[in-house]
């Protein structure tokens, strides 16, 4: 595997594989995964190895740095180790300083890794390098509900001017509520537009309309939604910046299927547990009195 080649790539090639949207429509949205285990392990393999090639590449004394642990970052993140993409993305900073305002991939890498207040920060002085951007915004607004809770959040929306492309506008207008998911994929049906944009689209909606609904705390709605984001062909073929936002869909997923999943095995304990259980004949069944509700 050619190390300029990129996990990015790779990650297209597992999509096609798993026929990913097939996959999706055959299986129930609320706990399967859109793309196959085999798949998806597969992946995970392919960017491990990638992300030891890195490092031992930059063990050597020639090797370009801020390079190679820009990929390595990418690697780390899309394994779910944030904060170990935090730290070689910010060693590609201290090495490169005019990266810094524009390290968009930082913001998000720092917002995962519990860095909320330093991924806002990252997003504030994004904005000083491109005043257009929504998608931007939209990372500024989820590091700032997760920092100071909804209320700052809603407050601090950045306010542009200038005209951005599509669906972005539109989604921005979630967080202002002045619009609603249902009516943001109802115009990108209507829309006179050609299949593929149509696409691009959805991708983009389906990913931030999730997104939103994991931040609020709402994870059966994000889980429906990020598995239409992370089902679409469009993210991971669409270039460099959609093929990392197809990745934080899916790393996004993840979690949230594993937290369902544990979530769901503890509360299965539990009942067999209350099941097998026998009163002793010291100690009478619990009721809602002696456990102070």
């Amino acid at each position: 595997m050619k190390l300029n080649l990129s996990i990015l790539r790779h990650a297209a090639t597992v999509l096609a594989l798993a026929s990913a949207t097939n996959v999706c429509s055959a299986q129930p949205k609320t706990d399967a995964h859109p793309i196959p285990l085999k798949d998806r392990q597969a992946l995970t393999a392919g960017l491990q190895q990638v992300a030891e090639q890195l490092t031992q590449k930059l063990l050597e004394d020639d090797a370009e740095q801020v390079g190679l642990l820009s990929q390595r970052g990418n690697a780390l993140f899309f394994l779910g180790k944030f904060k170990k993409a935090v730290a070689d993305y910010e060693r590609m900073v201290e090495l490169d300083p005019k990266q810094g305002d524009s390290h968009w991939r930082r913001g998000i890498a720092r917002f995962y890794a519990g860095q909320a207040t330093k991924a806002a920060q990252q997003f504030e002085a994004y904005h000083s390098f491109d005043d257009i951007d929504r998608e931007n915004g939209i990372w500024r607004y989820f590091s700032q509900y997760r920092a100071y809770g909804p209320a700052k959040a809603k407050e601090g929306l950045l306010k542009y001017q200038k005209t951005d492309r599509e669906p972005f506008p539109d989604v921005y207008r979630l967080f202002s509520d002045e619009t609603t998911p249902a009516k943001i994929l109802a115009a990108i049906d209507k829309a006179d537009i050609s299949k593929d944009e149509r696409e691009k689209r959805l991708f983009y909606a389906q990913l931030y309309i999730g997104l939103n609904h994991a931040v609020e705390g709402r994870d059966a709605d994000a889980i429906a939604h990020l598995r239409e984001s992370t089902a679409n062909a469009w993210g991971p073929n669409g270039g460099y910046g959609p093929r990392y936002m197809w990745h934080v869909g899916r790393v996004h997923l993840d979690l949230l299927l594993a937290r369902q999943k544990k979530s769901t095995g503890a509360a299965s304990s539990k009942r067999t547990s209350k099941r097998t259980s026998k009163p002793s004949s010291k100690t009478k069944p619990s009721t809602p009195s002696d456990d102070g509700r």
